[in-house]
């Protein structure tokens, strides 16, 4: 839905007071308002000719009132009675004709429709009411028409999302597409959990939310609520609430939420109980996972849009510091299970954070920690957390990041540790996780062992010498590496092979030839321990 069109035929809101005064047929009487110019934007149900002296008799509300003021009281107290009438029963406005009994308005009525806010519209020149009524009508029920498809369309549009068990991000996209406005779901803590601007920014929408959110009191039905006129309607099942879903009005001044932004808010409702039924994630964990995955591909359109999201989910953005951590479960199972484990591990702990799952072996954490907060033994709570259920999982971290725009690098540096990380390699003595420091040269070669390029480099390097081994079934491979890991000192290494000094010194010749490498050099012995190093890793893998 949108609220732009002008009203009339085929439009989205109801007919107004000043439609009606801007119609050719009524435009023709010269209008002119007399009272109650802030109040022309009151809707129109109904056209409604009198000469009574009681039409409130005969009216339902939502009325535009015409006379030709031949039944006016005479007396002051009678015209403030008739207009206290008019105003009590919702009458939308009055419009006299100065052409027959009066030729200006009498000051008793123009002092009571004054006094109670009732717009009084005078028409200079002679009107057919008859087709006033005639064209308004017709536009109202032309309105009612399209209004019944346009709800139509929602139930339509609804029951295909539920039949093919769309999730709760779909539902609230098509909330708000269909309405034009901010649409966002929020759990019971006012936690802002899945959030669709249209018209705002990710930062307007959700800015300050808890504190705004708490403001807009809820209750049973949908409605509008709380001082910025937010309209909410709880999200339940069988008693059991689970959050409300909120539609923000536009940042501009426009209309007002209408009847078919309710029924489209409780349809919204609606599918999203379904959603919650059939999707046995916990919405909390969709939206940290949706969060973080922003986060790390930063997807965000602002540095301020991550903030007023991240915030809206309970994490501290104005936090000293932030830490990411990867948790690796390599087996590929569990990992609901140490999710749940993570977040109540960090609940009683007191740390906020974000958690969710960023594939289906790896779950993402997201730490907001103040200066004087060290973040090592957090992350040793949280690796024993895991290594106990799962211990063939790996834990790494990348470094500190002082802005949560920044925390992508962090999450990088984890990622890199955690592909450095061979399957059953020991930890450090002092700690149960991985952290950059801990990627020395085979490591990182460990990380690359799938590029052809380093693949092509130690085969380039060692090809001759590992033929003649198989060719002549010796092993001047381990003699090379002897040789290298005693850093150049034929003694020692002759001492580590078992070898008396001149079978080391002859193989060695024998290595330099097929290798046509010298050995005496520093830096071609560094390319071969560097190319042993890549064998080592690739045989094992």
């Amino acid at each position: 839905m949108n609220d732009n069109h002008p009203a009339g035929q085929g439009s989205t809101r109801p007919l107004t007071v000043a439609d009606v005064l801007a119609l050719p047929v009524l435009a023709a009487g010269r209008p002119q308002v007399v009272t109650g110019v802030p109040h022309l934007d009151r809707p129109v149900r109904w056209v409604h000719i009198t000469e009574l002296t009681d039409p409130a008799s005969f009216l339902k509300g939502g009325e535009l009132v015409l006379t030709t003021g031949m039944p006016l009281p005479q007396d002051a107290a009678g015209v403030r009675r008739y207009v206290d009438e008019l105003a009590d029963i919702g009458a939308a406005a009055l419009v006299i004709e100065l052409v027959r009994r009066y030729h200006r308005p009498p000051d008793p009525l123009v002092d009571a429709c004054r006094r109670r806010g009732l717009p009084l519209v005078t028409l200079a020149k002679d009107v057919n009411f008859l087709e006033v009524t005639q064209v308004v009508h017709a536009l109202l029920l032309g309105n009612q028409t399209d209004a019944m498809r346009r709800t139509q369309r929602i139930h339509e549009a609804f029951t295909a999302l539920t039949l093919r068990g769309a999730g709760p991000e779909d539902v609230v996209r098509a909330a708000a597409e269909m309405s034009g406005r901010t649409v966002v779901l929020e759990n019971l803590v006012h936690q802002a959990l899945i959030c669709e601007p249209s018209g705002l920014t990710v930062e307007e929408a959700l800015a300050d939310w808890e504190q705004r959110s708490r403001a807009a009191v809820p209750g049973d039905n949908a409605a509008r609520r709380g001082p910025e006129g937010w309209l909410t309607a709880p999200v339940e099942y069988q008693g059991e609430r689970w959050g409300r879903v909120a539609m923000l009005p536009a940042r501009t001044e426009g209309p007002a939420f209408g009847p078919e932004d309710i029924t489209l808010l409780e349809r919204t409702a609606m599918a999203l109980t379904v959603a919650r039924l059939i999707h046995p994630t916990p919405w909390e964990r969709t939206a940290h996972r949706n969060a973080l995955l922003d986060l790390v591909e930063q997807r965000h359109r602002s540095a301020e849009d991550a903030r007023a999201r991240c915030s809206a989910l309970g994490l501290p953005t104005d936090r000293s510091y932030f830490i990411a951590a990867l948790v690796d479960l390599r087996a590929g199972k569990g990992g609901a299970e140490i999710e749940s484990r993570l977040l109540q591990e960090l609940r009683t702990a007191g740390v906020p954070a974000l958690v969710g799952e960023l594939a289906s072996d790896r779950i993402g954490i997201l730490l907001a920690l103040r200066t004087a907060q060290p973040w090592r033994p957090v992350v040793e709570r949280l690796s024993g957390t895991v290594l106990s259920p799962a211990p063939g999982a790996v834990v790494s971290v990348g470094s500190e990041a002082t802005d949560l725009t920044d925390t992508a690098r962090s999450f990088r540096e984890a990622a890199r540790v955690a592909e450095a990380t061979p399957p059953g390699q020991p930890l450090p003595p002092d700690r149960s996780f991985h952290e950059l420091s801990d990627i020395g040269l085979r490591r990182l070669l460990y990380a690359l062992r799938e590029d052809t390029r380093v693949q092509e480099y130690t085969e380039r390097q060692l090809r001759r010498l590992i033929d003649h081994d198989i060719q002549h079934g010796t092993d001047l491979l381990t003699t090379l590496r002897h040789y290298l890991d005693a850093a150049g000192n034929k003694t020692t290494a002759a001492r580590r092979g078992g070898l008396s000094r001149e079978t080391m010194y002859q193989r060695l010749r024998t290595i330099e030839r097929l290798l046509d490498r010298d050995l005496e050099s520093g830096g071609q012995r560094t390319e071969l321990h560097v190319a042993l190093a890549a064998l080592d890793v690739l045989r094992a893998d």
